[in-house]
Formats: C-alpha cells, structure tokens, sequence
C-alpha cells in the first residue's frame, strides 16, 4: 500500500514567465567518439529532440595523438612542431567533430584543452628526449603549461579563426569557448595557480582578438568543497576581476561566462565491492551554493551566465559495475530521478537568486562496452537507458512555467545526513505550457537510499485549466522500475553481455518513454481536475493535458 498523501498543487492560471529549459548540454571524455556511427545516432536523437539546442562539450581536442578515441582520451594532432619549432596547424580532426555536431543540429561548447605535445613545457614534460612515451604525455604531458604563451595564444587565435572563416562569426557568437578541465586537479593541471591565470589570459585575448563575439570563460574546477579548489577558483575570479592581466598589463580579463562542476560523490575501483553510499543530492547542491556565495564576492560576476559544465552523480564516468558495483545504479531508474531532482533544485535555486545557471550532464556512450556496463551513459549497445527517457520527457515541456508546490519536496541544504536518510522520499517538480495551450506536469520522487523501497500516493490537483470545462486528453508517461526502463527487461533475459537477434529485440522494445496508463479522456470541473497516482521512491511520472 502507499504511504500517506502528498499534496502537489498546480495553478494553470499562474505564468511565472520563461521556463529554463537549461538541461540542454551534456559532454563526454573522447571527442573522437563524435564522429562514430554509434555516436551519431545517439546525437541525432537528442539535436531531434526540441528547438532550442543541445550544447556538447568534449575533453581533449587539443592533444596529440592518432585521432582514435578510446576510455577516457582522445586527439586530434592539431599542433604539430617541425624540426626548426615551427608550428603546424592541422583542422582536420577539429573540423570533423565540430562538423558532425552542427550537421545534427548541435553545437559546440567548446573546451580548450589539452596541451598540444610539442607545446609543453619542458619544465614539466621534456618533449625533445630520446625516450619520451606517449603514455607519459597521456598520463601527465598533456596537463601541463605551455612552453611558449604566445604560441599558445597563436594556436587559439588560429583555431577560432578558422571556425570564422569556416561557419561564419554569427554562429561562433553562439558556442562557448572555456579554458581547460579541472586544473584544480593534477590529473588535468601540473602547473601553478598564476601559470594558469596566465595562460587564461592568453586565451581569451586570443579568442576576442579573432572573434570579438564570441564568449570565453571558465574555470571549469571542481570540488569547491575542498580548501585548495576553493582558494583556486577564488585566485581565478580575483584575477578576472581586478589583477595585472599577464598579456596587457591592464586590468582582469575577459570572462564572459563563469564555469565550475559539481559532483554528489566520489568511487574507486573496487573489486571485493564492499558496500557504499550512492550519491548524495546534498553534496551536489552545497557544492553549487559554495560556488555561488564565492561568485558573488565579485562585483558583476553574479550576473554572468554560469554554466556548470560537469554536473555529475559521482566523478568516474567511464568506470562501471564491474569496477565498482554501486556504479550499476546509473542502469537504473535511480539515475533519471536523481538526475529529475537535482537539476530541478538547481533550476529553482537559480530562478531564487536571480542567477542564470544551466546544469551540463556528463554523460554519453562508450563504443563496445558490455551491455549495460554501468558506465556513466544515455545508452549501451544502441539501447537507451532510463535517463535518456527523462530527456525525452524534458523534450515535452512547454515554454511558459506555470505554478507548482509540492508538500513533500526537500530542501537538500538542510539534509540531516550527508544521505538525508532520515527523511521521507524528496517528491517535486514544475509545469509548464506550450504554445497550443497544452499543459505538462512533471513530478519526480526521488532518495538517496538506493534500495529504498515503498510507494507515496499522490494527489495531484490542477486549477484554471485554460480549456475551461472541455473534455481534455491525459497523457500519463512514466520512468520506474517497470516503465520506460530496458535495464529491467536486461535482467529478464538473463543479462547477456552481448544481446543478439530476439534477446537484444525484446530488450530494445522496452527502451523508450512509455505510458503509465491508457491515454484518456477527462473533464475538468470549473477549470479544476483531480488527478491520483503513486510514486516509488525513485520515478518520474508525465503528465500531459492537451485538446
């Protein structure tokens, strides 16, 4: 039986302006998967999915290397040396990836790194031994500083110009351009602080210099929860703000947007799988207030758009259940109501400061992976999994937000526990209408107790319906253990590795958004409607009303 009530209210009525649909970016480690047929199909998809697109960022498009995507790297050999040090400029990669995007209606966000291997700095990484090794540079050379600044600076003007010439300058204004990954971290910095200041200059005088409309910022770290990455993005934005620029001389930098990346946990491989906690909601959200009390320190900053290019679950992507079984929760329905609950926290928070903030899913495809992995995924084998369906549920909102409360929606920052689990299901959501008229629900429940098991019935009750007392059709889509979820289907068939024929049929049948119930007719009442469901702990249910 469910437990007691909750109350969501929805006033038709009430417009609270423009919806954020800022869930419109994701990224992924290897750029070159980008051009893979596995890739393009999944891209297709989603550059399908509405009018306003979906913005890509990739790591790597600046290393060397042979242009083969594999877990966790990638290359393009855009800046190659001769043996004079003269630099050589090849687009080719760059241009491939940058094509396939914009040809399915995507568009770049792009990330300027990693260092090219015959710009490092010899401090750092020595390129011109006899016995350097390409997994050194993939393992540390590529996250080092530059040799020569105006090299790099020369690099980047060169690449952004060439995007002008090539789409024109109108385009580029639309794509960002941000600085590095991480540099918080070694795996991704061996430099200093000022080093990295240093070459952010470089970069956005490069950017402007060769399209002055177009918008660089950065500086991606994570982990503001921790000292050091804290005083790093401080130093950043201090130097952005008022420092000596290292190319000019003058005053700050050019940021146009601020970036950082928040993540609800953290996982190792771990072959005994000793048992721990999913990730934390909590972690995630006082990740992004610590980001925005530090923002706002600097006069004009809070009004930037800060986009928080990885928004993750966890911080290993390409890890999965073999390596760590927790990670097998991103097969499931947990991912999508974890994923429905975060950003809908994020939004609201957003929309409560007056801040633009727009929430970047860190998540892809891996070419020949085991089906269902558990790696950080929209699909596996062509399949999609349960948090491509709440995608494709964000694809069916309107763009005029309406009025919604829930009795049962948890505040994150005042969890009791880093897990909050004292405390009942978190059950929320917004609507929204569309042009037509329609009106969309979406309402989640979500906790961090992955096994949490029980149902909540819900009351859903909907006033001045813009229909009047017209009979309207009730779409009804849901995300759970048993809807919209092929992960489930796997399982019957016995978990094959590598479906075929009817096995991989049966499963591919169940991996698309799926109603909860026959579509219906009902009448509202003087413009009011009572609608009944209930919600396991982790599900998202759809509501569409339409003529």
């Amino acid at each position: 039986m469910p437990e007691k009530k909750v109350q969501i209210s929805v006033d038709a009525g009430k417009v609270l302006g423009e919806l954020p649909q800022s869930w419109n970016y994701i990224g992924y480690d290897e750029c070159n998967y980008t051009y893979t047929p596995e890739s393009q199909g999944l891209l297709a998809k989603f550059g399908a999915m509405q009018e306003k697109p979906y913005y890509v960022r990739t790591h790597y498009i600046l290393c060397t290397g042979n242009a083969h995507g594999s877990y966790k790297w990638g290359s393009s050999n855009i800046y190659l040396e001769d043996e004079a040090g003269s630099p050589h400029y090849d687009f080719t990669i760059v241009d491939l990836i940058f094509d396939t995007l914009l040809q399915h209606g995507l568009k770049p966000f792009v990330e300027l790194a990693f260092m090219p291997q015959d710009l490092v700095d010899p401090k750092y990484y020595d390129v011109g031994a006899e016995n350097r090794r390409m997994s050194d540079y993939r393992s540390f050379g590529h996250a080092c500083p530059p040799k020569d600044y105006q090299k790099w600076y020369d690099l980047i003007f060169a690449l952004v110009r060439h995007q002008v010439d090539k789409y024109g300058e109108t385009e580029i204004a639309s794509w960002y351009w941000e600085l590095w990954n991480e540099p918080n971290g070694k795996m991704y910095w061996r430099g200093t602080m000022d080093e990295f200041n240093k070459l952010y200059d470089y970069t956005a005088a490069a950017v402007k210099a060769a399209c002055p409309r177009a918008r660089v910022g950065g500086p991606a770290i994570s982990g503001l929860d921790r000292p050091y990455s804290l005083e790093f993005m401080d130093r950043f934005l201090s130097h952005c703000s008022a420092e000596t620029n290292y190319l000019t001389g003058g005053q700050g930098a050019q940021l146009d947007f601020v970036s950082y990346h928040i993540k609800g946990g953290g996982y190792r491989a771990d072959p005994l799988h000793h048992p721990v906690d999913p990730p934390s909601t909590q972690r995630l959200l006082h990740q992004l207030q610590i980001g925005y009390d530090l923002i706002r320190k600097y006069p004009g900053f809070d009004r930037l758009e800060c986009v928080l290019s990885e928004v993750d679950p966890d911080g290993w992507a390409a890890g999965g259940a073999w390596d760590n079984r927790v990670l097998n929760f991103r097969n499931t329905e947990y991912y999508a109501s974890y994923v429905a609950s975060a950003f809908d926290k994020i939004i609201r928070f957003g929309q409560e400061k007056n801040w633009d903030v727009r929430p970047l899913t860190w998540a892809f495809m891996f070419v020949a992976e085991r089906c269902f992995e558990g790696t950080r995924t929209f699909s596996t084998q062509g399949i999609h999994k349960a948090i491509f369906n709440l995608f494709e549920m964000y694809a069916h909102m309107g763009t005029r937000q309406v009025h919604l409360r829930s009795s049962a929606s948890q505040d994150p920052l005042v969890y009791s526990d880093a897990w909050g689990k004292t405390l009942p299901a978190d059950i929320g959501g917004f609507a929204a209408q569309d042009e037509t008229g329609s009106l969309q629900i979406l309402v989640y429940s979500h906790h961090d107790e992955l096994n949490r098991g029980g149902e909540t019935g819900v009351e859903l009750s909907i006033d001045h319906l813009p229909s009047g007392d017209g009979p309207l059709t009730l779409k009804h889509y849901r995300i759970d253990g048993q809807h919209s979820n092929a992960y489930a289907e796997w399982v019957r068939q016995g978990k094959p590795m590598y479906p075929a024929g009817g096995q991989f049929a049966a499963i591919k049948a169940r991996d698309g958004l799926e109603l909860a119930e026959v579509p219906r007719r009902v009448t509202p009442q003087a413009g009011r409607l009572s609608l009944f469901t209930s919600l396991p702990a982790h599900a998202i249910s759809l509501f569409v009303l339409e003529r």
